[in-house]
């Protein structure tokens, strides 16, 4: 039997509490349809008898307090709601706890942002993680030891794990189901809970804003450059000059604010641009491949994919409602 404790943090996301347990009860659920033995007792556990996520819109009756876990197998991290900042402070009687439990043996599970929680722990350090795509920038920022797996739904690191945003989470809890027991029960949890399984990108999910979170002119000056005129050809040069930097630490100074190179940005800047274009219009590859600004069909599609994880047919075909039909890829 696996003890699978779901800690309920101080500043908790209903939405991400809910399914770690609710994942592990059905799956005794099935397990017993089928003759076998549960494999999993779940519980709530805290900082204090009862919990309120969200806003205080919800009240989570705990089972346990955590000091009165002694082991567990597997302890799930939840997502943090409101302020980061905020919340690991409100949660840092429970770091303690937590690397207790792992140098007793437990591994350790984060859901969403609840990586910031377990970066915060200092055990993610020289390791991949992954969290929401949209906390990529602030999660560099406070752990910059942590290397963040950009697009990935789920990172394995032994008896540490982490999953990217919203509903990945539950890729994530199928995937630890399936370690535990095998292929089966965790496809029918996901028949049952309409989850991709196999599903081990959040790419296509991603929404590019730019990062603009930054206190350098010269390179926001070029990032609003590159995003007004970007179906143009753009030289690196171009826009060193434009800003009057030599090239070199125009270069080293915009992957310093931006995390991209100038290059990768363009290329962001473009795909975000097709992917708005395949979501919105009828238009065919070709044309928003040119719109963007690439005329090797090859090239666009491989970077398009690279991005995204899929194909701009692919993606088309996902999240455009429009069309009546759409080519073969």
């Amino acid at each position: 039997m696996k003890k699978i404790s779901v800690y309920v943090p101080q500043n908790a996301v209903i939405e991400a509490i809910t399914p770690a347990y609710r994942c592990f009860k059905t799956a005794n659920d099935f397990l017993k349809q089928v003759g076998k033995k549960p494999m999993f007792d779940v519980e709530y556990v805290a900082l204090k008898k009862n919990m309120a996520a969200n806003d205080g819109e919800y009240i989570i009756r705990i089972d346990r307090q955590i000091s009165d876990v002694k082991t567990t197998d597997l302890v799930i991290l939840p997502a943090l709601y409101g302020d980061i900042d905020e919340a690991l402070a409100a949660n840092a009687k429970a770091i303690p706890w937590i690397l207790q439990m792992y140098a007793k043996g437990s591994e350790l599970a984060s859901l969403c942002i609840g990586a910031f929680l377990l970066a915060e722990t200092g055990l993610m350090d020289g390791r991949k993680c992954s969290t929401h795509w949209s906390s990529y920038n602030k999660f560099r920022e406070k752990f910059p030891n942590v290397e963040i797996v950009d697009g990935s739904v789920i990172t394995d690191e032994g008896k540490l794990y982490s999953s990217g945003g919203a509903n990945s989470l539950w890729n994530l809890l199928l995937y630890l189901v399936e370690k535990y027991t095998e292929r089966n029960t965790a496809i029918l949890l996901s028949k049952y809970f309409a989850i991709d399984i196999d599903r081990n990108s959040q790419a296509a999910f991603t929404i590019f804003t730019g990062q603009k979170d930054h206190a350098d002119k010269e390179i926001l000056q070029a990032q609003h450059f590159i995003e007004k005129n970007y179906p143009e050809k753009i030289t690196v040069d171009e826009l060193a000059d434009k800003v009057n930097i030599s090239r070199r630490n125009f270069e080293r100074r915009f992957k310093q604010a931006t995390n991209n190179t100038p290059v990768e940005y363009m290329q962001r800047v473009r795909i975000e641009a097709a992917k708005r274009s395949f979501e919105a219009s009828k238009k065919n590859v070709a044309e928003v491949m040119y719109d963007v600004g690439y005329t090797d069909t090859k090239a666009f599609r491989d970077l398009f994919k690279r991005i995204t994880g899929l194909t701009p047919v692919e993606y088309r075909n996902k999240y455009n409602k429009m069309a009546d039909s759409y080519e073969a890829d």
